[in-house]
């Protein structure tokens, strides 16, 4: 294996890390709410608790990585994860798990931090482009694998065997960091830890309105697939009467457009700039939440519900990239503190959807899809306008000394 070919494998599984902690867990919604003889709402709270802390980890992580180095505060928190996850799995109430999925969520903003830094580490322009939509392919499997995988294992044990599988896939992703990613910022780009210097970055990046006007965007367009993961569970299986084992092959299905859309922006990159995908997967995700409403609307069944849904969550794939290689590559000297800001907007947005679901209950679809279709029409509204005049990312005809380095290590 080639270094760069490493560099997607471990960094793409960090970021699988998230999806896996937040949809392995979900076929297992209705299980845990009836062991611990706990209403809807109070489940769906340990999905908010997880996006809280995951959000709340990135402002700590993201300013320490830029001044420690990346290796520290990343292998830190995925050890942290593991031992959280084995608590998860003999949590004794619905409140305590809870408040371990938000420890748990603190080790997985670790990786998410670290993962974007070190590419904008190693990448610039349309190299970075690039290598993002690599790396969100090899993300893209974890909504597609963690919601089969979770309702097969419902098959062999209960949900808290859920919680052991993640200690496990996690001690294994500890070892290969340990092993195999090296130190990607020198000592001579790191910043000083000092409190003031940075409230001063994290102040600047909310003042670049194109930089919130992409991190705005792309968390709400993203927000209304957190508002599916929080309350699909109990509509397709409450209301459309699925199994757990049918709704975890409907979520992966849906899932697999991500990975399809994630594939066709890793071919047309470099002969369609980041921008114009960012548009088109800003518009499907639009037209998917509009669909999704009009559907909810007219009563219809699952044939109203499942289309508009696949076009909204394979928006994704051409969302996740391209907002993120747009947004960063405006601030190259504070990556760790630009990727925790695009990180919490993103889980506080999405931690947001949760509790706006919940408060509607499962027993229509109305409640769910109008969250999800308000997000995205909000979504191009703050694209329009907050990023109006930027070009993006323009052509680079050779390859940047970043992506040499990278090729030739």
């Amino acid at each position: 294996m080639d270094n760069r070919t490493r560099l997607v494998a471990l960094l793409g599984s960090l970021c699988l890390l998230g999806p896996l902690s937040v949809d392995m867990y979900l076929p297992g919604f209705p299980a845990i709410a009836a062991e611990f003889g706990a209403v809807e709402t109070q489940i769906q709270l340990s999905l908010t608790t997880f996006i809280l802390g995951l959000s709340a980890g990135q402002l700590v992580v993201g300013p320490l990585s830029d001044s420690w180095g990346r290796r520290r505060p990343l292998l830190v928190g995925i050890g942290s994860y593991v031992v959280i996850s084995l608590f998860c799995a003999v949590a004794p109430s619905a409140l305590a798990f809870a408040g371990l999925r938000l420890l748990q969520g603190l080790g997985v903003a670790a990786g998410f931090v670290v993962a974007m830094a070190v590419a904008r580490d190693r990448f610039e322009g349309l190299a970075m482009a690039r290598f993002m939509s690599l790396m969100m392919l090899v993300n893209s499997l974890g909504p597609v694998l963690a919601p089969v995988l979770g309702g097969q294992l419902l098959r062999f044990t209960s949900w808290r065997g859920t919680f052991v599988v993640l200690g496990v896939f996690g001690l294994i992703l500890l070892i290969a960091l340990a092993t195999g990613l090296p130190e990607t910022l020198p000592p001579s780009k790191r910043r000083p830890a000092n409190l003031l210097l940075t409230v001063k970055v994290f102040g600047g990046l909310l003042a670049d309105r194109k930089f919130l006007g992409y991190a705005l965007a792309s968390a709400l367009a993203l927000g209304s697939l957190f508002a599916y993961v929080a309350g699909g569970s109990f509509i397709l299986q409450n209301v459309y009467g699925l199994t757990p084992q049918q709704f975890s092959l409907v979520f992966a299905l849906n899932s697999v457009a991500i990975l399809v859309a994630g594939l066709l922006n890793t071919a047309l990159t470099g002969r369609v700039m980041p921008r114009p995908l960012l548009k088109i997967g800003l518009a499907g995700s639009a037209v998917g939440g509009v669909g999704l409403l009009v559907g909810g609307v007219a009563g219809g069944g699952l044939a109203t519900f499942l289309p508009p849904l696949f076009l909204l969550t394979m928006s994704v794939g051409l969302l996740m990239p391209n907002a993120s290689t747009l947004a960063m590559s405006r601030h190259p000297e504070a990556a760790g503190s630009a990727s925790a800001v695009l990180g919490v907007t993103t889980f506080l947005v999405g931690g947001l959807m949760a509790p706006l679901v919940g408060a509607g209950g499962s027993a229509s679809v109305l409640p769910m899809v109008t969250v999800m279709a308000s997000a995205t029409v909000l979504a191009v509204i703050l694209f329009a306008t907050l990023t109006r005049g930027d070009v993006g990312i323009t052509r680079d005809p050779t390859p940047t000394p970043r992506e040499s380095y990278v090729q030739n290590a």
